[in-house]
């Protein structure tokens, strides 16, 4: 899978947020730094089809997400405060952002991931958590028919165990999923091996 061989697709930038890229934040992400670089990469291949989103706390938590949030109270701000800024060194000019107080980012709300690429078959996703914000994501695309690649050294996760178990269990959705990395993303269609 190259971007040259993707002309519809479009690149999703999970949440690469001061919350996650933060060492003193306790949601802190190992490898952010990696991720952003790879991020930034892509970013410039993808162009104009590029959507970020923001994972920001609810106005009013209810159901599950009230003990969600009795755990991590630090996080129960508005979705303006800093924490949930999408860091500097991101190229944000220009694209569309989606925020939303779930995990995943893929729904029917106005404004979503889904109707800002409605007129994409294939999402490249890359981001933080692997596995929790850029799981959902994948997991709800692929279910709706999105041909979905994730992009493995593109994401970060809170350990390098949750990271690789995240991507273990999308490759069990293949062919609907596909778990790839940078490098065959922005290798030239005529080089790719398969």
């Amino acid at each position: 899978m190259t971007s040259a061989a993707l002309p519809d697709g479009w690149l999703v930038v999970i949440d690469m947020q001061n919350v996650f890229a933060s060492p003193s934040s306790p949601w802190s992400t190992p490898g952010f730094g990696a991720a952003l670089d790879k991020v930034t990469a892509l970013t410039g291949v993808f162009a104009d089809r590029v959507v970020l989103t923001r994972f920001v706390a609810p106005t009013s938590p209810a159901g599950a997400w009230r003990r969600y949030y009795e755990q991590w109270p630090f996080a129960l701000v508005p979705d303006d405060d800093p924490i949930y800024a999408l860091v500097d060194g991101l190229p944000s000019q220009g694209h569309g952002i989606v925020s939303r107080p779930t995990f995943g980012k893929w729904d029917d709300q106005p404004g979503s991931l889904r109707e800002l690429t409605s007129a994409a078959d294939v999402l490249v996703l890359a981001g933080v958590s692997t596995d929790c914000c850029v799981l959902s994501t994948a997991l709800a695309a692929a279910d709706a028919g999105i041909e979905v690649y994730v992009v493995a050294d593109a994401c970060a996760a809170p350990t390098q165990q949750d990271h690789d178990r995240a991507l273990d269990a999308m490759r069990l959705y293949a062919p609907l999923i596909t778990v790839t990395d940078t490098a065959d993303v922005l290798r030239p269609a005529g080089d790719h091996q398969g």
